[in-house]
């Protein structure tokens, strides 16, 4: 967890209000979390796992190599998700 002190707008903190009140949160900080969660990545990409990349990687090379050749969208899904 980061702290911070933030000064807010009187908008902002009657949104940030709502939400608190909308969720049953119990303060303003849950309530801008929950906020971030929701609209975050709408400005920022999630981060990727690496382990995810490798086995994407993995497959991208069997796939060159004609090693891999899955019948099916879901199959393919299946062995990226693990």
């Amino acid at each position: 967890m980061v702290g911070a002190r933030v000064e807010l707008k009187e908008y902002s903190n009657r949104v940030i209000s709502v939400v608190k009140a909308k969720y049953g949160l119990k303060d303003k900080s849950e309530a801008l979390n929950r906020f971030i969660e929701t609209y975050g990545p709408e400005e920022v990409e999630p981060q990727v796992k690496e382990s995810y990349v490798k086995k994407l990687l993995s497959i991208k090379s069997n796939l060159r190599k004609g090693n891999y050749k899955p019948q099916t969208v879901q199959e393919l899904r299946k062995e990226i998700e693990g």
